[in-house]
């Protein structure tokens, strides 16, 4: 299927491509026209209609249970299907692995095997970071010397993101906030689990690759993309992969 002509304009047809092409990304990535963002006419992208656009779409696709939704390119975010999500964390775990992540990035990922799922909000503040993304704070004592955030809402993104990347976490849900008509509004507040916690069948990790290393994963899913789009440069689909 021609990426370039390709038009999304309903949720089916974009679970349809996320079965089909095993990866899809949300935004515009390193390999041109391959992403939703490309692929939707910009009026439906983020639309206004909460049935519709793939901005809203992205809560009920990941309740289908046919794929797994986070920051995974190149820390923006796309679909993975759970039929190439195990080669998938198979190579990115070992690109990642916890015991190279930092005390504040393994604290975050222990308070949400604790908890199985929190909002992002939850999750920040159970895990000592502030909501605050400043890098400073007043200082009561001495209004001078502003004090250091180190533990703020940006660094939170930031290894959020990274264990996103490592498929450490994904996102689970995107819950909305309620208007007095009763009606959900807003951009939605992101959900996050674990893979081992969301989709238990895939684990263990081993038994699903079939003994695969990461290496052979790896290469799994390059010759797969490449033969999907042959005219992409291979060192594009590595970079992204």
């Amino acid at each position: 299927m021609d990426r370039f002509s390709i038009i999304i304009e309903r949720q089916e047809q974009l679970e349809g491509l996320i079965k089909e092409w095993g990866f899809l990304p949300f935004f515009k990535n390193v390999i041109p026209g391959f992403s939703i963002e490309e692929m939707t006419p910009p009026e439906l992208l983020f639309g206004d209609d909460f049935e519709k656009g793939p901005w809203q779409w992205k809560g009920p696709i990941i309740a289908n249970w046919e794929s797994a939704y986070g920051k995974f390119f190149q820390k923006k975010a796309g679909y993975i299907s759970l039929e190439w999500l195990p080669d998938f964390m198979n190579w990115r775990r070992s690109l990642y692995p916890l015991k190279k992540e930092t005390a504040d990035a393994r604290h975050i990922l222990e308070v949400l095997v604790q908890q199985e799922s929190m909002l992002s909000k939850q999750l920040k503040v159970a895990s000592g970071f502030t909501l605050s993304r400043k890098r400073s704070k007043f200082n009561s004592e001495d209004p001078s010397e502003p004090i250091v955030n180190k533990r703020n809402g940006m660094v939170f993104d930031a290894l959020i993101a990274q264990q996103q990347m490592g498929t450490h976490v994904c996102i689970a849900d995107f819950e909305y906030l309620i208007s007095k008509k009763g009606e959900p509004y807003g951009w939605g507040v992101t959900r996050y689990c674990t893979p081992e916690a969301m989709y238990p069948d895939l684990f263990p990790l081993k038994d699903r690759v079939e003994g695969r290393t990461p290496k052979r994963s790896r290469k799994r899913i390059i010759d797969h993309l490449q033969g999907l789009f042959p005219d992409v440069n291979r060192a594009k689909i590595e970079k992204l992969i």
